[in-house]
């Protein structure tokens, strides 16, 4: 009988900083927006073999009930800026950008992205994200012009676009005109810059909803999504994966890494400990009251975070936060957190904490490396992007203690066997077109 070797799983670090994912109060937090911190972590991830680094970015300030939203991070310099400054400082490591491709122009980023990409040798890639938000879009001359069930028509264009302008020299090196007319670009003339190493930087999708699937099957190379139980890791795969054929993909095509947070002890007791009291740490009182005013639309400061969840229903169009993604269907998300809340007698600061963390993997190293061995052989994930509580130290106990494990397993590599981030997830290079 042939017996199969492992599934190969991919590991990505995520700088973090937007929201309550970083613990600020912690001695061992640093700055989040010098140099030195993003250099640190992208290093940590390269001595840990990780596929890539993948920052978030933000057009706006946030706002919480008028008033500038207290968790975001003042000052973050420009993603891709910080990407081509860590291109000089490390050697195999992807470097993700997140991108959006509502309030930005495919010819101007297509050069930006290829830019990366000749700087890094063939490491670049792009996080795309979308938005129809007005208060975002004051930023810029078209302001909130795009409606919502336009974000993904356009953002779908824009990557085929930008695509066009990547194939638009020809295969010895020599640049050609080209022309795109289409419903949201309608561009002519010719590329500056040659063909990057990757041809195509990698794409990189976040998006849940089911036109937010249809794109990723149709453009992405991964997904970025928060469906972290192996149930739903699963039905998200085979939800997303049996979309592909239509566009002639294959399953291999598409790699998805859910966001997770790793808490390790020498114990399991020490392990729960330690989780519990970031947890507390990362949603303070003012942090819940916070989260749930985002959920029900309404001023709820009158609400004592050590008591029971408001007895009221959320509001239809809640506006007292700016600036942020739409929770959903807020009725339901209200009512699940009712039920939990009176199933195991919580507080709404305990409700909270419960309800809206990460999938997180909590155990001794052993115990950890066996589990995201097992999530990925059971289907539920090709990977994970790893979102540290600390910056910019957070990763550091992982690559020490975990990699090596799942090493020994089989299931992560021991060196970089090539030079691209197309070569680190397994991706083929794409087939020039035109």
């Amino acid at each position: 009988m042939t017996v199969r070797p492992p599934k190969r799983m991919h590991l990505a670090a995520h700088f973090p900083g937007v929201n309550n994912t970083t613990v600020w109060a912690d001695p061992r937090s640093r700055s989040q927006i010098e140099f030195s911190s993003f250099e640190h972590l992208a290093r940590t991830a390269e001595r840990g073999l990780f596929d890539f680094f993948f920052l978030a970015e933000g057009l706006r300030l946030r706002e919480h009930k008028g008033r500038i939203h207290d968790l975001d991070v003042v000052g973050r310099p420009e993603s891709l800026t910080v990407l081509n400054a860590l291109a000089a400082v490390t050697e195999r490591l992807g470097l993700a950008a997140t991108v959006n491709a509502t309030f930005n122009e495919p010819y101007e980023l297509a050069r930006r992205l290829a830019s990366l990409d000749h700087l890094s040798g063939g490491r670049a890639a792009w996080n795309v994200v979308t938005s129809s938000d007005a208060f975002t879009g004051e930023n810029f001359r078209r302001g909130g012009y795009l409606d919502r069930t336009e974000r993904y028509t356009r953002a779908a264009e824009f990557v085929s676009t930008a695509r066009e302008l990547w194939d638009s020299w020809t295969a010895d090196g020599a640049p050609r005109p080209f022309a795109h007319r289409g419903r949201h670009f309608d561009i002519a003339g010719e590329f500056t810059v040659p063909r990057s190493p990757q041809g195509h930087p990698v794409v990189i999708q976040a998006g849940d909803s089911d036109e937010g699937r249809e794109f990723a099957a149709s453009a992405a190379d991964v997904i970025f999504t928060r469906h972290g139980s192996p149930e739903a890791g699963r039905a998200f795969s085979t939800d997303v994966k049996r979309r592909l054929e239509r566009y002639g993909r294959t399953p291999d095509d598409l790699k998805i890494m859910p966001g997770v947070t790793v808490v390790l002890g020498d114990t399991a007791a020490e392990a729960q400990e330690r989780a519990a009291e970031i947890r507390r740490q990362q949603v303070s009182p003012q942090t819940a009251i916070l989260v749930l005013e985002q959920i029900w639309g309404v001023d709820l400061s009158a609400y004592d975070p050590d008591g029971p969840l408001p007895e009221i229903d959320p509001v239809a169009e809640p506006q007292l936060t700016q600036g942020r993604t739409r929770r959903g269907d807020t009725v339901a998300i209200a009512e699940k957190w009712r039920a939990l809340s009176k199933e195991k007698g919580l507080s709404i600061r305990q409700t909270v904490i419960e309800a809206s963390g990460r999938q997180s993997f909590v155990g001794t190293p052993q115990a950890v490396a066996a589990e995201l061995e097992t999530f990925v052989r059971h289907g539920a994930a090709d990977g994970f992007i790893l979102v540290p509580h600390l910056t910019p130290g957070g990763l550091d106990e992982f690559v020490d203690r975990v990699v090596p494990l799942l090493q020994e397993r089989g299931v992560f590599r021991t060196e970089y066997e090539g030079t691209t981030l197309r070569s680190h997830l397994g991706l083929s290079d794409p087939v020039r077109k035109g």
